[in-house]
């Protein structure tokens, strides 16, 4: 067994509401805070290539289209989601929109992709988490690990209580080990408990936290042919990236083609695999 941790608790922030908006790697001298000529830097730059896919960190409505997104010191086309309760995100130096303005938008959603436009050195996505109303930033790596998302890439935590797409991934996945739960999206008592057998089982501590040790045992490295319900959490994992897939279990040529479209806009290895990595950029 692993060294005891704090029992995940309902009701905590982690629930599966928020998600990372793209995979690439922190630049030096991108972080939030950072020294800018007019002041602070006031998000986290995520670098990766110009067309890299770029999604809604959480659901929410499209108030913003515009150059620098209509935000005093920001340049490039940019985009911001209000998620409601003073909180909103802004998504900056893009390359082309996927949304319209007052769209409403899912988490997760593909929204844009990542570009150069604006004054910037090379392709990256600025990203800002606003707290309060629109214009009072916080540092966007922490506001995103208190919600259980890893920015720019790794394995999501998910509480108790959690609902959405992605409790749905996991029950799908428990259920191809027989746990035989009801897929409603919702992280409840039932599924809960099961989680926690699977976790002692696998010799992890059973917190009920869906986490960064529990989701390389849950997930299944899946191909072509494959069948069953690890299939449908990978196809509703997919469909929460945009993929508007039929959950029906079998990893036919449709989603095979979605898997590699996945992987090819997030810059991953190409092979149609579901292995680890993809599983990782797919449910972050």
């Amino acid at each position: 067994m692993t060294a005891l941790a704090t029992p995940a608790s309902a009701a905590t922030l982690k629930n599966a509401a928020w998600c990372n908006p793209a995979l690439g790697y922190f630049p030096n001298g991108g972080h939030y805070g950072a020294p800018r000529p007019g002041g602070p830097h006031a998000g986290q730059d995520i670098t990766n290539s110009t067309g890299t896919a770029v999604y809604a960190a959480a659901a929410g409505t499209v108030i913003r289209r515009e150059w620098g997104g209509g935000l005093g010191g920001r340049t490039g086309n940019a985009i911001v989601i209000s998620h409601g309760g003073g909180v909103y995100t802004y998504y900056g130096h893009l390359d082309t929109y996927r949304v319209s303005l007052n769209q409403s938008v899912s988490a997760g959603q593909r929204i844009a992709d990542m570009g150069a436009t604006g004054n910037v050195t090379g392709p990256h996505l600025h990203f800002e988490t606003h707290s309060g109303g629109l214009g009072p930033t916080v540092n966007p790596v922490t506001f995103m690990s208190a919600r259980g998302a890893d920015l720019g890439g790794g394995w999501p935590r998910i509480d108790p209580d959690a609902r959405g797409a992605t409790v749905s991934v996991i029950q799908h996945l428990m259920n191809q080990r027989g746990s035989g739960l009801v897929v409603d999206g919702h992280y409840g008592s039932i599924s809960v408990s099961a989680v926690k057998r699977f976790q002692s089982a696998s010799g992890l501590v059973a917190d009920g936290q869906v986490g960064p040790a529990t989701w390389p045992k849950l997930i299944y490295s899946l191909n072509q042919g494959a069948s069953g319900h690890h299939v449908r959490g990978l196809q509703v994992a997919l469909n929460k990236r945009s993929a508007s897939l039929l959950v029906d279990g079998g990893f036919g040529s449709v989603t095979s083609t979605a898997v590699r479209s996945f992987q090819k806009v997030n810059r991953l290895v190409v092979d149609g695999n579901a292995g680890p990595i993809t599983w990782q950029a797919l449910v972050g």
